[in-house]
């Protein structure tokens, strides 16, 4: 009997999905457990496996194409079997796509398809020909006649004197005819084309765009700044990646910083509720991962209770599995404070959006050698400017500022974050 493969709900906030990939095609045989195809979400493209042995009967999704969580996505049964019926009650009891309130009018979206490029040929500008210059008076022998200042005049500026009409009597070139001339403006150039490339929207950049969009303009941001002495944190590293058995980042150990420093400072591991705001008894601190298609923020859970190297290992699976489309869409959620770091790429300091329902995320920049002042003494020194974005409906700039200070003796001094 044909069984009805429905697009499935891979995330807590998925509606509809996209199919970024079909595995087989109607007609080939399938087994339970073979990928059948790649499902793009709102957080991840996921591999999605059969359930059942049989014949791939039914496509109803194409590549490309969107369709609302329950809708047929396909049908495996008995080679030959006549589907007709199936299909038919299959689409009777779908589920609607529930959509958003304010939604309720919008259009479902278009299929994602492949990047279209337009281009569009610019015909030549027609111009105008500019009226016939009047050739100048000249004598027989060609030479042209102007008074000695209108000649010294034109050379200073650099002008041919043979371009320039005489005013003066039988055409002599004077003083304001020099004055006067406008050299003809050129217009020759090659005729160039514009062109542009669409590329629609991907599940993903839909959702980042949504929730970003809700973050800047319904939470209240302020931001708070503090520079930190790196130098312990250089020899710190440096000392533990040359013991051999382990190597560390800058950016995970400012991720175990910002988990102690959590620790002292609950209030700030803190998410906005809409009636309440939660307090956060445990530490998952998310880590921003840039991908092809976005931005996604992977989850080290009880970030407090773990070693640096091992925050570097995990930060090191989810970022690769997150860039290879393997991560799972739990392991995007629950964070209660996020940070991102954009030091590698040269980045000394910038703000970023709070990834709601957290009340702040952190940005950290690159470090830079600059002079400092110790002791009294101008001398060479590393800092990294720290930049913290809170909403201020969670977190108070008081409180802020604590975290950041305590983030700061931590980051200045690794041992006191290792007890």
């Amino acid at each position: 009997m044909a069984e009805v493969i429905l697009m499935p709900k891979l995330s807590d906030t998925m509606t509809e999905g996209v199919v970024a990939e079909w595995h087989a095609k109607v007609g080939d045989k399938v087994s339970e457990g073979d990928i059948l195809a790649e499902i793009e979400t709102d957080k991840a493209t996921m591999e999605f496996e059969s359930f059942y042995d049989g014949i791939l009967l039914h496509i109803g999704v194409e590549k490309g194409g969107s369709a609302p969580v329950n809708a047929v996505l396909a049908v495996i049964g008995e080679k030959g079997e006549n589907i007709d019926d199936v299909l038919k009650n299959a689409s009777a009891n779908a589920t609607p796509k529930e959509e958003p309130k304010e939604e309720k009018s919008s259009p479902s979206p278009e299929p994602v398809a492949a990047p279209v490029v337009k281009e569009e040929v610019v015909a030549p500008v027609a111009v105008s020909t500019p009226a016939p210059v009047p050739v100048p008076v000249s004598s027989g022998n060609g030479r042209v006649f102007a008074s000695p200042l209108a000649k010294k005049m034109a050379e200073e500026k650099g002008l041919n004197i043979n371009q320039i009409q005489g005013s003066g009597d039988g055409g002599r070139i004077v003083k304001r005819d020099v004055e006067n001339y406008q050299p003809a403006a050129s217009f020759a150039g090659p005729v160039g084309q514009e062109s542009y490339t669409d590329v629609p929207n991907s599940q993903m950049r839909k959702a980042i765009a949504k929730a970003l969009t809700a973050s800047k303009f319904s939470a209240p941001h302020f931001y708070l700044k503090m520079e930190v002495d790196m130098d312990n944190a250089i020899a710190a590293r440096k000392a533990i990646n040359g013991n051999g058995d382990v190597k560390i980042s800058f950016n995970d150990m400012v991720i175990k910083a910002v988990a102690a420093a959590l620790r002292k400072h609950p209030k700030v591991n803190a998410d906005w509720m809409g009636d309440y705001i939660r307090y956060n008894n445990h530490i998952h601190v998310g880590v921003a991962v840039a991908v092809e298609e976005g931005l996604v923020v992977p989850v080290v859970r009880f970030t407090d209770t773990k070693g640096i190297a091992q925050i570097g290992e995990e930060i090191k699976d989810l970022a690769g599995r997150a860039r290879s489309k393997k991560i799972l869409p739990e392991e995007m959620q629950g964070g209660t404070f996020a940070v991102s770091n954009l030091g590698m790429y040269g980045i000394e300091d910038f703000t970023s959006i709070i990834n709601p329902p957290n009340g702040c995320i952190l940005s950290v920049g690159q470090i830079k050698q600059t002079p400092v002042v110790k002791n009294g003494e101008v001398v060479p020194g590393n800092v990294m400017m720290l930049s913290l974005s809170c909403d201020h409906r969670v977190v108070d700039g008081a409180v802020g500022s604590e975290f950041l200070q305590t983030l700061k003796g931590f980051l200045e001094d690794p041992v006191r974050m290792l007890v």
